[in-house]
């Protein structure tokens, strides 16, 4: 099986990070692993249909906000946040923030 795709921290550009963070699922998927680390995608069960979850875990990903950790037939997601705190300087912090936004 091939490997999938993940960029390099080299590689991350704002603009794709921010399109993938546009879409509430995804930035409410993002919140989720910021709240409680590696998870496997058995954490969103339930709440989308694992087609529409597939695509929206392959943007995150190929964006280079998330990034993939496959161990046998589980895989692991995590959030980049160093690398993006690192590139991007107070943007995670600010995406996070959104939380509140949606809570109210």
């Amino acid at each position: 099986m091939r490997k999938p795709y993940q960029p390099n921290v080299s590689d991350i550009r704002l603009m794709p990070v921010l399109n993938a963070l546009s879409d509430p699922r995804r930035l409410q998927m993002v919140l989720t692993l910021y709240e409680l680390g590696e998870q496997n995608c058995s954490v969103y069960k339930g709440l989308m249909p694992k087609s529409t979850l597939t695509h929206h875990l392959k943007t995150l990903r190929e964006a280079g906000v998330i990034k993939l950790r496959v161990d046998g037939t589980q895989h692991f997601y995590s959030l980049r946040m160093e690398e993006l705190e690192q590139l991007f300087p107070g943007l995670m912090g600010v995406i996070l923030n959104v939380k509140q936004e949606l809570i109210e």
